[in-house]
């Protein structure tokens, strides 16, 4: 698929756009759903078991805007395993989102996002985090 490295069982929906798609990996057990925006030049790479809701943007790719040309630069950005993005989320360049973790829809992720996490707004901020000790999830 357009030299995207793509794992067993994993489905992307119609409406796709994919960027630099020799730069995209995406492992086993995906779903990418409809209308996903995909900007792989700076690389991308999704781990097993990613649940990416419809109209999500995934951009490793920017401009510096300190530089007089606003000259292009790009990030790559890790997304772990057993992670939930939800609906029209946008993640931005060098961004890491950790393993089991979920981002709230309509979140715009500026930053790493640790894991067992849950992240909402705009910007995105660790409302909550999993606490292995109490085995609940606990406010921030």
């Amino acid at each position: 698929l357009l030299g995207v490295k793509i794992g067993k069982r994993a489905i992307i929906d119609m409406g796709y756009y994919i960027l630099g798609s020799t730069r995209l990996i995406i492992g086993e057990k995906c779903h990418i759903n409809r209308q996903c925006m995909l900007d792989a030049r700076g690389g991308i790479t999704i781990g097993n078991n990613v649940s990416i809701s419809h109209c999500v943007k995934i951009v490793s790719g920017s401009h510096n805007y300190n530089s007089r040309h606003f000259d292009y630069e790009a990030a790559e950005i890790f997304i772990e395993d057993n992670v939930w993005i939800g609906e029209s989320v946008c993640i931005l360049p060098g961004v890491t989102i950790g393993k089991h973790s979920v981002v709230g829809a309509l979140s715009c992720v500026t930053k790493s996002i640790p894991p067992y996490s849950i992240a909402v707004g705009n910007p995105a901020r660790v409302i909550k985090q999993y606490n292995f000790q109490t085995c609940s999830w606990e406010r921030v």
